[in-house]
């Protein structure tokens, strides 16, 4: 490894954007993700040939620069308005209630960030084991390191010895969940693209996928509350019956899904504020960032990322 590259540590949105904001100044980088793609918890998975998202589940834009990123996309054929109105369920009912744009990707929302990614070196199956004073990334030097994932999975990384990070991610609080992707033999809903529900047992939130990716093929992703992924985090699989009979019962669908793929997420969520600042970075170059670093939105991850780029090509220049 060169010296003076950075190496940013995860491939999700904002390991990306941080990395293409080092590219843009002139600074080497590599991205080193563990998984086999790109995407992070913007992740789609196919069935059949047909992408489903079973990650962030749409994004919205309220930051000027995110939107103009968006609109980009939009231009590109990447991404499409998807609906300002969900349904709301509870115990006394359901009822409409409106919101943002929120925007979702034809081709799965992992194809945004391999579209952002462009020609930046990313490296997949590439797991990372230590990160020491230095910085130095198992066993070799560089010029800084990003790690850009749930502040968990950053501390098993962390010598102890870097205070500063090691505080921050500590610090950080996450929570479960499990997505399901239900495949249904025909369409027995209608007037529906996702509703929040609350005081379930088991559902959170349920997306008509057919209709957010607008080939109204017969899928639904439903995703449940943390108290139900912690009971089935060893066996998520197990988990798939009773998510489905929870949106059937839901939904007063007559008929059972053909398939229902089960997807564990240990680190789903941030559920404790960094504060204002919108990644950390310290002293010995060390950097995080990710969307802890605000509220849990796809357009916080990506101004994370972004900013601890920015932060570090300053340093680096």
């Amino acid at each position: 490894m060169d010296r003076s590259s950075v190496v940013v540590v995860g491939a999700g949105i904002a390991g990306v954007a941080c990395a293409v904001e080092l590219t843009r100044a002139g600074v080497p980088v590599q991205v080193r993700e563990r998984g086999h793609v790109r995407g992070g918890r913007m992740a789609s998975k196919r069935f059949q040939g047909r992408p489903a998202d079973i990650g962030a589940a749409y994004f919205t834009a309220t930051d000027p620069d995110f939107a103009a990123l968006v609109e980009q996309w939009r231009a590109a054929g990447l991404v499409r308005e998807w609906t300002d109105t969900f349904r709301a369920y509870d115990r006394s009912g359901n009822r409409e209630v409106a919101g943002p744009m929120r925007f979702a990707a034809p081709g799965g929302l992992r194809s945004l960030v391999e579209h952002l990614a462009g020609t930046v070196p990313v490296t997949v199956d590439r797991l990372v084991l230590s990160v020491e004073p230095g910085p130095i990334v198992d066993g070799e030097p560089c010029a800084a390191v990003a790690l850009a994932m749930p502040g968990p999975q950053a501390a098993l990384l962390l010598d102890p010895a870097l205070t500063d990070a090691t505080r921050v991610v500590q610090a950080q609080r996450w929570s479960p969940s499990l997505a399901a992707v239900l495949r249904f033999p025909h369409r027995r809903w209608s007037g529906f693209r996702g509703a929040f529900v609350n005081e379930h047992p088991v559902l959170n939130l349920v997306c008509d996928d057919g209709d957010r990716r607008g080939d109204a093929a017969p899928v639904l992703v439903a995703h449940t509350v943390p108290e139900f992924a912690a009971g089935h985090l060893a066996q998520p699989t197990g988990a798939g019956p009773a998510i489905e009979q929870a949106v059937r019962d839901l939904l007063g669908l007559p008929e059972q899904a053909v398939d229902v793929h089960v997807h564990r997420w240990t680190y789903a969520k941030p559920t404790s504020a960094a504060g204002a600042a919108t990644h950390h970075l310290d002293a010995d170059g060390i950097g995080l960032a990710g969307d802890a670093f605000g509220k849990p939105r796809v357009q916080s991850a990506w101004r994370s990322g972004r900013d601890l780029g920015r932060a570090l090509a300053a340093r680096l220049a």
